[in-house]
């Protein structure tokens, strides 16, 4: 642990702020790493140094807190952790400006910016904590209550808090670590809930509608996903007897999947798509094909990681991992995590609009460029926004992998030895073709 009582910051510029430490658990294989580069050399591969990153988000965000008391805005913004369940802890996101912050806490808004100004919108919102058990979301206290209505909020909320402590912030360079701002237990809250969202008020009034019929009801009125989860995860949503708290990684992963299962009862019903369709896309040093296959409904996501990337310390081997599933769907935990479900309900978006099945399969290459952990709406929203670009129409799976070989840095035999989906496509004879006759 390296503290901000040390003599010299480890980067210069860094000026120790009471507020604020920073440590390097076990950086990569080299834990002197930092020190050594200071941020001069990138010896990690990143182009941008991320405790500078981080830090200088800090910087706009502490010198402000150096008290227990609180003014500001909510987005509105909750967020419940998963840790100590089912005692967990939750409380609001609060930032210091006044007015309207809904876009930082809005990422359905954040396609197309800089990860400078991501992490500057995660890293600006004060976290406000208190423990709850998770069954408190039926009788919740006045600090709980409160915090559900903000959960309903169709527009910023107004709030005033005090902490039991000044907020403090933590810079880990830990890959496990997302950039979160700064946090203290809460004392006391007010919040100015000036307008709920009528349809989240409406579900949240029905006790007798199930989590899965509210949330599929929202998301048919067009609440954003974002939404929805917040409301799911501060246990608005759900039976009487039945609602609690959800840890917002939870909750986002769980809605994903409910409201993509939803779509595809449809899908399976529509008719196949007749050529093979692919999207290309770039973001956040982020690379990105999604294709669509004639055929019947299957799903294949695919993560492709560069050497020195997040999820991936070695200096020299790619990372590949995937999971898939068939027609009828899964019953197991994907192994790729949260990110699988939200690619298969913006692919299964795209289908309903397109009105046609097809197989899917979502190739993503990830570049020394994604420095920090940004959340699994990095996936559901560049994966919209992929398939909301014209498609490439492809003759054949031969011109398929000709384009995954030019658009990838990563050898196509990698892809193709990691596919699922794409070798079924490959190998197996439909049945249209076998009525044609031979060829």
């Amino acid at each position: 642990m390296i503290g901000p009582a040390a003599a010299t910051p480890p980067i210069p510029g860094l000026r120790p702020f009471a507020s604020l430490s920073w440590s390097i658990p076990g950086l990569r294989e080299d834990p002197s790493m930092c020190l050594r580069c200071r941020s001069a050399q990138l010896l990690c591969g990143k182009p941008i140094c991320p405790i500078l990153l981080k830090y200088r988000a800090f910087e706009e965000t502490l010198p402000g807190l150096s008290g227990t008391e609180f003014e500001g805005s909510s987005p509105p913004g909750l967020f419940v952790g998963r840790f100590g369940y089912p005692k967990i802890s939750a409380g609001p996101l609060l930032s210091p400006q006044h007015g309207s912050t809904e876009l930082l806490d809005t990422p359905e808004a954040w396609v197309g910016r800089p990860v400078e100004e991501l992490v500057r919108f995660r890293t600006g919102l004060v976290r406000g904590t208190s423990r709850f058990r998770v069954t408190d979301a039926e009788k919740p206290i006045r600090l709980l209550e409160d915090l559900q209505l903000v959960g309903l909020a169709s527009e910023s909320v107004e709030s005033e808090a005090s902490f039991r402590r000044p907020p403090r912030g933590h810079l880990s360079l830990s890959d496990s670590t997302p950039p979160f701002g700064p946090s203290a237990p809460i004392e006391h809250a007010d919040f100015e809930v000036r307008r709920v969202d009528a349809r989240l008020e409406r579900l949240a009034s029905d006790v007798h509608a199930n989590a899965r019929t509210a949330v599929s009801e929202l998301y048919d009125r067009g609440v954003r996903v974002s939404r929805i989860q917040r409301a799911f995860s501060i246990g608005t949503l759900g039976r009487r007897g039945r609602r609690k708290l959800v840890p917002t990684r939870w909750s986002i992963t769980a809605v994903d999947d409910l409201l993509s299962k939803k779509n595809l009862e449809r899908i399976r019903l529509l008719p196949e798509l007749s050529e093979i369709e692919a999207y290309v896309y770039t973001a956040l040093d982020n690379r990105w094909i999604v294709v669509f296959l004639p055929g019947a409904y299957r799903y294949e996501s695919i993560e492709a990681w560069y050497p020195n990337t997040l999820w991936n310390p070695s200096p020299t081997q790619v990372v590949v991992a995937g999971d898939h599933e068939g027609f009828r769907g899964r019953t197991t935990y994907a192994a790729i995590g949260g990110c699988y479900y939200a690619a298969r309900l913006a692919t299964s978006e795209a289908l309903l609009v397109r009105a046609r099945q097809a197989g899917v399969v979502v190739l993503r290459e990830v570049h020394p460029g994604e420095i920090l952990p940004l959340g699994v709406w990095n996936v559901r929203e560049h994966v919209r926004a992929a398939l909301a670009t014209p498609p490439v129409r492809l003759p054949t799976l031969a011109a398929l992998r000709e384009l995954i070989g030019a658009r990838f840095a990563i050898p196509l035999a990698r892809w193709l030895s990691a596919s699922a989906v794409l070798h079924d496509a490959a190998t197996q004879r439909r049945l249209d073709a076998w009525a044609s006759g031979p060829g």
